[in-house]
């Protein structure tokens, strides 16, 4: 019981103490608290803020180890619901949380970073200070080298050289995705026999026999070819996807999913990583990942796995139209390698997430899924409007009645009233879904192309765009959206 006591106060304390890291600003001393540092990401928030309660955590750990850092970041907080009304009108915040850096007191960009103190960290040290590190002799070199990040060195004898002067270009473009160091010391320059070149180095835990953990660039003076040496380079033949670079991995793309952790199980991870490299080295049209399980559970849940079993890797793979496809045996080299020469021809079955197929679809908004779109939007001569929306959203609750009754009204035209679920249905590419409820018109003769309806969501403003927009003219409305009267009304 004593013991369960300590454990307990040991984490409150350690909480408070990285709370303690970030600094409170208000109103009163928000401008001369900044100029007395050298770089500062302020985060605006509400208390009530689900995402701020999430992130706070997440701030107050990253808070704590940049302390100390050089040159110095500090991390800040500002309450836009009590003693930091005034600056958070000043800075135009709108939405919690909002996240900026400054130098001094002088806002120099809005944070579109990582929420995760690992990103964080890393994201703040790509941003201060000079792109690239100058090393002044070997052990400089060696502790700058002692990471577990690619690192990329610029070895100029004339600083002022045109390849210098381009590297240094691309580490400031690239700064936030790698780090960078160069040098002009002779002693480095003889022993390495690098003069005027830029060299590319795997961190000690990343190194395999399968690619060269040295890399040269053997190119010319071209920011560009400078910039793609790099970033085809960097990742490797097998790159480690985290939450904060899984964007950079394009398709198509084949991802292993297994309990990927470099700080307490690094032999482990790399045993199941070389498994992966001995097969991937001979099919260079893919780009190759590994993702931890539980950092991707929601990745697992798009392709219809509620929880990966066991410790070999599942492997999942997006092609370049972005098609999903699942290793449905158990992972081997030879079951790996099958099913890559299956993808790479074309012979396997895409997998498509969607709810079945409703048995009753008479009413007069219809359902869609993945599984029927293409049935009924795709390939009838019908114009469709479509609401994507999620089961949990307010405004899609809100929709739902304004939605129905526009079904009604349009029950004995030529144009559908629908609705997807857009959680539990793979969104057809062609629909550009970022939020709900998101609503597209797409017209009959021409199903490729929708069009996002921008308009007001109510049922008038809905009729009158059908009305115009609909291919053949409404039977019951002109083309501004006015009933039509019969004949018998007139009497």
């Amino acid at each position: 019981m004593l013991a369960k006591y300590l454990i307990l106060l040991f984490l409150v304390i350690a909480v408070r103490a990285a709370e303690e890291d970030v600094l409170e600003l208000s109103d009163d001393n928000f401008t001369e608290e900044l100029k007395r540092r050298e770089n500062t990401l302020v985060m605006f928030y509400a208390p009530w803020c689900g995402h701020c309660k999430r992130l706070k955590p997440e701030y107050a750990k990253a808070a704590g180890e940049l302390t100390g850092n050089d040159p110095e970041i500090t991390l800040a907080k500002v309450d836009c619901t009590e003693a930091g009304k005034d600056t958070c009108t000043k800075y135009g915040v709108s939405g919690y949380p909002t996240l900026k850096i400054f130098a001094k007191d002088e806002m120099v960009k809005e944070y579109n970073g990582p929420r995760e103190a690992p990103g964080i960290v890393k994201y703040m040290k790509s941003q201060v200070g000079p792109a690239s590190k100058e090393l002044k002799g070997e052990e400089c070199k060696k502790a700058y080298l002692k990471s577990d990040e690619v690192s990329i060195i610029g070895y100029f004898e004339d600083e002022n050289s045109a390849l210098a002067k381009s590297f240094h270009s691309v580490a400031k473009k690239l700064r936030e995705q790698a780090r960078f160091a160069h040098t002009s010391a002779k002693s480095l320059l003889q022993k390495e026999k690098y003069n005027n070149h830029i060299v590319l180095y795997r961190p000690e835990m990343l190194k395999n026999k399968f690619e060269p953990s040295v890399l040269v660039y053997e190119g010319g003076n071209s920011l560009d070819d400078i910039s793609n040496f790099i970033t085809d380079n960097y990742f490797g033949l097998v790159g480690v996807r985290t939450r904060d670079n899984s964007a950079s991995f394009k398709n198509p793309l084949v991802v292993a999913y297994y309990a990927v952790d470099y700080v307490k199980n690094a032999k482990g991870t790399n045993y199941w990583r070389n498994r992966i490299m001995k097969v991937a080295k001979d099919f260079p049209e893919f780009n190759f990942g590994i993702s931890n399980k539980d950092d991707f559970q929601h990745e697992l849940n798009d392709f219809g796995i509620d929880f990966a079993k066991g410790e070999k890797p599942v492997i999942l793979a997006r092609d370049i139209k972005g098609q999903k496809f699942i290793l449905k045996d158990e992972f081997s080299v030879e079951s790996f390698e099958k099913f890559l020469k299956e993808l790479e021809a074309g012979d396997l079955e895409p997998f498509l997430k969607s709810e079945p197929i409703p048995e009753d679809n008479s009413a007069n908004v219809k359902v869609l899924v993945a599984k029927n779109f293409d049935e009924m939007v795709t390939n009838t001569d019908s114009d469709y409007f479509i609401e994507f929306y999620a089961p949990w959203c307010g405004h899609c609750k809100k929709l739902a009645p304004i939605f129905d009754e526009l079904g009604d009204k349009m029950a004995n035209e030529n144009v559908v009233i629908a609705k997807f679920d857009a959680t539990a249905n793979d969104v057809p590419p062609q629909f550009a879904v970022r939020g709900f409820p998101t609503l597209y018109w797409v017209p009959k003769n021409n199903k490729e192309n929708p069009v996002k309806y921008e308009g007001e969501r109510n049922l008038e403003d809905f009729v009158k765009y059908i009305a115009k927009e609909s291919t053949e003219k409404l039977k019951g409305y002109d083309r501004k959206g006015n009933v039509i009267k019969s004949p018998n009304d007139e009497l």
